[in-house]
């Protein structure tokens, strides 16, 4: 059976919110991804709304591809509790952890949310901005830590 590194993960002892760099893969031609997993909040004890979540994806969707070359993807959680991100070459986690917080204030100062129509979106009615606001207000009042374990906080 395949291993999976999140189910992997002791998600009693993390402490939220974090950015911790989950994985890291090397083709052989020298290509390198690495998996982010960016949690805002406690597992096991709280979850984002899913119009929240949804919310916060089109924001970090968008402008984490401003904040850092190379982003591939970023996806919710199951959980609710956060997401994943995928990115080629190596960046550091205090690198992603402030591209995150630079995000999470433009939530702050947003008006709207961006790709919201039925042609954009495939759930274009589930979104709540105050939500998300909220989420980021707390994510950035209580640090971004850059360790998943102790509180290293940028």
């Amino acid at each position: 059976m395949a291993k999976v590194e999140s189910f992997s993960l002791d998600h009693d002892i993390v402490k939220a919110p974090y950015v911790r760099l989950a994985g890291k893969e090397q083709h052989q031609t020298g290509a390198v991804i690495q998996k982010y997993d960016l949690r805002f909040l406690q597992p096991n004890k709280e979850a984002l709304t899913t119009a929240a979540v949804h919310t916060l994806e089109h924001f970090l969707a968008i402008h984490m591809r401003d904040e850092l070359e190379g982003l591939i993807d970023i996806s919710p959680m199951g959980c609710r509790t956060g997401f994943y991100l995928v990115i080629w070459d190596e960046h550091t986690p205090a690198e992603i952890a402030q591209a995150l917080k630079n995000v999470l204030n433009i939530v702050l100062e947003a008006d709207t949310i961006e790709a919201t129509t039925a042609t954009e979106c495939g759930n274009y009615k589930d979104h709540s901005l105050f939500s998300a606001k909220e989420y980021a207000k707390q994510v950035l009042a209580d640090g971004i830590s850059i360790d998943a374990f102790e509180r290293v906080v940028i």
